[in-house]
This record gives C-alpha cells, structure tokens and sequence, in this order.
C-alpha cells in the first residue's frame, strides 16, 4: 500500500499513534441531498446598523458574507418579516401596520436580500414572522383567528418581494419558537397556490419536533411541508423524525459569542448536525452582528460590524469556518452514506462528505473541536474527548481515480495564542495515489479536501479604526425618504418612521406609527414605544426634541431619557431618568424606569395639547434639570442607579405621536448651578416607589406571559 507524503502545510504523522481507515464510497448510493448554509437578519433587528455604514465598508461587509468564492458565501439568507414589534434586539417594521396600509419599502430586510442576490443569483430566500401587527388577531392575540386573513398577510410580502423588488421568496415559515396551527400551515399553502407561488417551499416549525407527530397523522400536512426546521438541536434528532423521511433542517443555530469559542461552535455543528442528526441545512443566528452590543446576545453574529459612523467592522472566526462548507458546495449536492464518507472520527471529531449533482466533485471537511473549544450558547454540550489522530481517506466508487485535491486549513489557538491562529490556509494539490490519502489531525482544526479549484481567501485592507459614537448629535429627519427608520436609531418597542408633517414648518418628522398592540413575540407584552440612541457608556448627557401628540389616535404623552440601561424584550424593565410629558393631563413626570413605577418628581404645565412642544432633560452627577419651550420645569436630585445608558425617546403609550429637531449632546461641561425656576410652576418631588411587575398605570397594563 502506497502512503502519499502530504505538504509541509500538514502535521507530520503523529509519533506511536496508528493510522484508522475511512472508507468514502458511493457505490451503494447517497445519503440526504445537502440544502445549504445559511445566515439569519432579523430575530430582531440584528443588521440594523450595517444599513447605516458609509458605502465602501458596506460593500466589503456584503461581499464578506455573500459574494461566492470569497469568503462566507452564504446558500441561503433567512429574514425576518416584520410585525411592529420587538423580536430579540428591536422591532422590524411591518408592510402592513394596518388592513388598509400597504408598503414594501420600509425597514432594510428588503435592501439586504437585494443586495445578496446582487453578488451571488442562486443565493436561496427564506422569510420569517417572529410578531404580527395587531389588527391580524382582530384583538385576540392570536394569529391563527383567521387563518385565511393571516395567510393572506404573508402572501402579500411574498408577492411584494417579487412585484416591487423581483426577489423570489424560496422558503417561508409559520411563527418563530411559537405554536403552530395545521389548519393556518394547509390555507397558507392553498393561498400560495392560488396567488401564482407554487415553488415556495414551506419550513415548519421553527421550533421543536413535535410537528412530525401531527404530519405522521395527517398525510396531507405531510406533503405539504417541504422541510422540518428546529431551533438548536444540539446536532441531535429523534429517531422518529429520521425516519419520518422529510428533510430536516436546524433552521436557526449558533447564537454564540463569535471568539474562537464560538467559531469553533459553529465549526462543530455545520459538520455533526448532519453526521448525528441528519439536518440538511444550518442557519446562523445571526447573520450579522450588526446592533448596539449593549443590546441582548451581543456579537452572536458571524462577524461583527456595530460602529456606522467610523466604519469598522471585524471578520471573525465563523465567516472562514463558514468557508469550508460553502465555497465548495452547493444546495443540491449529495452526502454520502454514512460510514461512507460521513462519520464520527475515532479521536474525536467528525467528517462530511458531498458530492455535485453531476458526480464530478467531492468535498471533504473535517473538523476536530474539542469540547471546551466549541461550546455553544445553547444547547449544554456533554463531555467529550478529542485527541491528535492520523487518517487514511480510501476513495472508492467514482472516486478512486481522483489524482489530486486541494486542501484548505484553519487552525485555532485560545487564550493569549487566539492572535496566531490562522484560518482558511490555502495548501495547493496535494497528490492522491491509489486512491490513498493519509493525513494527521491536530486538536482545533477544520479542514477542507476537494476537487474544486476556485476557493478564495478574499481580503480587503483592515477597515477603519474603531472610534466613539460623534458628540454633539442632531437629527431634524428632512434628509429621508419617507417611512425610513432614520440612522443610528435602534427602535425596541413601537415603530419609528420618517413621514411628511402636516405643519409646514417641521418638513419631515418622525412618527411613531404602531396605534394598537401586536401580536407579539416576547414573553412580556411590551407597551412603551421606546427608540434608543447612542451608547450605554454614557452618564451625563443632555437631550432635547420637539414633540406632538396628534389629535386623533394619539398617544397619551411623549419622553426623553437618559441612561436607559437595556432594551430588547426585558425594555418593560427598562431604567434610567426619563422625562415624560402628558399634554391631555397638563402633567410632566420625571421617573427612573420607562414604566413609570419609580417616580422621582412630577407637576403640572401648560402644554400645548395638539401642537409642538420642546423638551429637554439634562442630567449631571445626581441632578436633572427639565425643561418645556424653553422654561425650566423642575431641578431635581435623582437616583444614582444606573449611572449610565442610551439616549432615548418615545411614547407613554401604544398611539401617533411626532418627533422633530432632536439633539443630544455631553452635559460634563453645562453649569447647573445658574438655572432658577420660574414660580408660577407647580411641581413637587415624589419619593420613589415601587410597584409589582403587574402594574395598572393610566392606560397601561403590563403583565408577563
């Protein structure tokens, strides 16, 4: 037998360690076909910044991602079709806030599905509701009151992705992580159907596996869902949704921190949620860690880009472990059988192998992650071993007479080493001979051995340094197209679009559109129109806005704040000095939290009750100064906690409400000490208090679901 003596780029034998033999063999036939692998925008908001970045830097980040033979080269992106609420890390606008509204240009999902089928046409499509507006539920909640009404919400989006923007939508879901009908899934395919959309595939359920139970009774359900999409398997499936015979995807994995450790996650669970569980496709949540890292879940991204105004981003470890797969693969593409080319390794680790459509090509990867090195976010990972270990690959079957095959590597290091790892190494050919190919493994590594040649390492020049977000800032939103949500802004509850004033004095204004509760995704039931700014780092600020509450569909009052100390689906909980003003009730409050439980000072004013009024806040070490058209309101001690936060404004309440000339600026430098009160205001300093989590305020009720 005759051994092929591999590039210096490989590991010398290991010394006393003997060599196991896998045998890659398509003689007996195939295993599953592979259908890709994919990012996730959206779930919520998580590319809401990369919109904002200046267009050199955008593009590189896109090309990162998406363009073929580059780096990622993603199969397939997964959006989020949004439902005016908040779904992880803000809200995603809706093209429907109400029955008779209709719009498929707000938010950016429909600019980055573009702009990924820019650079890579085959790239797949795949959208997703996480919330619903609430008109949907016709003030039930549940979006499966109506089944044809719900069905007829997603077509629309679907047909507007082709009719407005020629994108075609090849997969769509039912409600992320929520329960799924079988009576919606069946007329959401019949209206499919009829609406023109044959060849849209649908993924259910987004969530567990218990949807195999009810396609194993219902034949119909069966035929008519295309895929069966779990949420972090753990690289495990049960056995009767192996032999149920639907292919089976992990249709949102990863969320994990994107060190080393999280692309050594990601490495382990491309390769072995197909070699343990037989899923044929791995999505990534998220796509891009692209929201204010103070934000939930911050960096679970496969790169990083969070700082628009300086135009740096990162490429992290998942974007070159991503590479292995996709830049020598293709949706459509065959595994082998098990103990045929895919198998666990006896030292630990696993192996895939796939094979074009024509039989023309392999690809082979390897990945031997050791568990501390590859630990996910979720699911717990059990203990496992993985030692150096050399491999004989046999080829046999079509394969045997392959002479050559390129050889891509990437090595990690942890700790102080993570600086010398190096990832997605070119080797060149290495020589076949006899069908044999002997390699030795190391501990960390990922490795790619294939027959295609058009692999690419791309690079662009480092971006920019990384600076802080540019002090002072203003926004008087006459730079946008209508119903955009406008730079920097991070909404996380309610929806905050730019829209024409009917008073000709303020041009555009942004609006806080959302007038009615959604359907929505988060545990708590969010009702506090909230849009954050900014950095969490921040403590003595100063903000001010113009604001109005429309006569019709109002809402009952408007805020500033400061040091808002989080946001996502705990923004019920939300803290920090907040300025509310209630023009209906001529009444101001100044609180420590967005619910308004914890008052620290409240009076009366004369507002104007359907007009503007300007507000600001200014904070300083313990004291807030606030202020209406121009004259001061109250000065005041306030809590020390928490010391620091976003800027913020919003609403009290679910209803329209305009913003305009908004500013923020540091206030270290503003002399507190000059500014008197005038008499005629009433007000008065309230201790603080406290209320539980069910809390009845005004018009409020919050309540944990």
């Amino acid at each position: 037998m005759t051994f092929l003596v591999i590039l210096p780029v490989l590991s010398v034998c290991v010394i006393g360690t003997a060599s196991e033999t896998y045998i890659l063999d398509d003689s007996a036939g195939f295993g599953r076909w592979f259908d890709g692998v994919g990012g996730l925008s959206g779930g919520g908001a998580t590319s809401r910044l990369l919109v904002n970045y200046p267009q050199k830097q955008r593009d590189e980040i896109l090309d990162y991602l998406f363009k073929p033979n580059f780096a990622a080269s993603l199969h397939i992106l997964k959006v989020e079709i949004g439902g005016d609420a908040q779904s992880t890390d803000g809200t995603e606008s809706s093209h429907m806030h109400h029955q008779s509204d209709l719009n498929f240009n707000r938010g950016y999902e429909w600019w980055l599905l573009k702009e990924a089928k820019k650079r890579n046409p085959d790239i797949l499509l795949y959208g997703l509701p996480w919330a619903f507006p609430g008109w949907i539920g016709n003030g039930t909640r549940d979006p499966y009151h109506n089944p044809s009404l719900t069905a007829d919400y997603i077509v629309k989006w679907i047909s507007g992705a082709k009719e407005v923007h020629n994108l075609t939508i090849d997969f769509i879901g039912i409600w992320n992580e929520k329960p799924y009908d079988v009576t919606y899934i069946k007329t959401l395919r019949k209206t499919l159907d009829t609406r023109g959309f044959v060849q849209t595939k649908i993924v259910a359920s987004d969530s567990g596996w218990g949807i195999i139970n009810d396609m194993n009774k219902d034949q119909d359900l069966a035929k008519i869902v295309d895929y069966v999409g779990v949420h972090y398997p753990g690289t495990l499936s049960p056995e009767f949704a192996k032999k149920q015979g639907t292919q089976l995807w992990s249709s949102e994995d990863y969320s994990t921190f994107n060190d080393n450790v999280g692309g050594g996650c990601w490495a382990r669970i491309v390769n072995q949620n197909y070699v343990n569980g037989l899923m044929t496709s791995t999505i990534s949540w998220n796509l891009i860690a692209s929201y204010y890292e103070a934000l939930p879940f911050p960096r679970n991204g496969l790169m990083t880009a969070e700082t628009p105004w300086s135009g740096h981003y990162v490429v992290e470890s998942p974007i070159w472990v991503t590479a292995h797969t996709t830049q020598f693969t293709r949706p459509g593409w065959k595994y082998l059988p098990h103990d045929k080319g895919v198998s666990r390794l006896q030292g630990g680790g696993s192996m895939v192998s796939l094979v074009s459509p024509d039989n023309k090509d392999l690809t082979i990867v390897i990945e031997t992650m050791s568990h501390d090195h590859s630990v996910c976010i979720r699911p717990p990972l059990p203990p496992y071993s993985v030692k150096p270990q050399n491999v004989t690959l046999q080829l046999k079957g079509t394969f045997a007479n392959i002479s050559s095959l390129y050889l891509w590597k990437s090595s990690f290091q942890f700790g102080k080493k993570s600086s010398k790892s190096d990832f997605f190494r070119s080797s060149g050919q290495i020589k076949v001979i006899g069908g044999i190919l002997s390699i030795s493994l190391n501990v960390d590594e990922v490795i790619t051995i294939t027959t295609v040649s058009t692999g690419q390492k791309g690079l662009y020049p480092n971006s920019p340094d990384d600076k802080p977000f540019p002090l002072p800032y203003s926004d008087n939103f006459n730079g946008y197209a209508e119903n955009v949500e406008p730079t920097l802004f991070a909404q996380q509850v309610g929806v905050f679009e730019t829209r024409k004033s009917d008073d000709p004095s303020h041009g555009m204004v942004l609006t806080q559109v959302v007038t009615f509760p959604p359907i929505y995704w988060c545990i708590f039931n969010l009702v506090f129109p909230l849009d954050l700014i900014g950095n969490n780092t921040w403590n003595d600020m100063a903000v001010s806005v113009e604001t109005q509450i429309p006569k019709d569909n109002g809402s009952s009052g408007s805020f500033v704040a400061v040091r808002v100390d989080q946001g996502g689906c705990n923004a019920w909980e939300a803290k920090g000095i907040f300025f509310f003003i209630l023009p209906s009730e001529q009444k101001y409050v100044l609180a420590n939290d967005v619910s308004r439980t914890s008052v620290i000072h409240e009076g009366i004013a004369n507002f104007s009750v359907n007009g503007w009024n300007t507000i600001s806040l200014i904070v300083k070490n313990t004291t807030a100064v606030g202020s209406l058209n121009g004259v001061s309101l109250f000065k005041t001690n306030v809590p020390p906690k928490p010391a620091n936060g976003f800027v913020a404004m919003g609403t009290d309440s679910y209803g329209l409400a305009n913003f305009d000339n908004f500013k923020m600026m540091s206030s270290k430098d503003i002399d507190l000490s000059g500014i008197k009160l005038p008499e005629k205001v009433y007000s008065k300093d309230t201790k603080l208090y406290f209320k539980s989590k069910h809390v009845h305020h005004s018009s409020r009720k919050y309540t944990i679901v």
